[in-house]
C-alpha cells in the first residue's frame, strides 16, 4: 500500500476569512501584511549580504547573486499578484447591481 500524501510544510498559505469572521483569524489584511513583511525581508538579506560582499567579510559571490536575485524575483511576484487584485477590483466595481 502506498503511503499516504503528506503537505509541504514551508508554504503553508494562510486562511483568508469573510470580512465578518476577522476576529482571531487572519484576514486579507493579514496576509498582504505578512507578504510585504515577507518581501522587505528577503530585500534587507540581499542589501546586507551585498554589503558583506563589498566590505570583504567572507561573503561568496555566488550567495550574494542568489539573495539580490531572489530579493528581485519575490518583489516582481509581489508586484503581478498586486496587479491582479487591482484588476480584480476594478472588474468588481465595472459590475452592474
Amino acid at each position: 500500500m502506498a503511503a499516504p500524501i503528506t503537505p509541504i510544510s514551508g508554504a503553508a498559505i494562510p486562511a483568508i476569512r469573510p470580512a465578518g469572521q476577522s476576529p482571531g483569524g487572519s484576514g486579507f489584511q493579514d496576509v498582504l501584511n505578512a507578504a510585504i513583511q515577507k518581501v522587505e525581508g528577503f530585500n534587507q538579506e540581499a542589501s546586507a549580504s551585498v554589503q558583506r560582499f563589498l566590505g570583504g567579510q567572507g561573503e561568496e559571490l555566488h550567495n550574494t547573486i542568489m539573495a539580490t536575485e531572489q530579493a528581485t524575483l519575490s518583489f516582481d511576484l509581489f508586484v503581478q499578484v498586486r496587479n491582479k487584485v487591482v484588476t480584480a477590483y476594478q472588474q468588481i466595481m465595472q459590475m452592474q447591481m
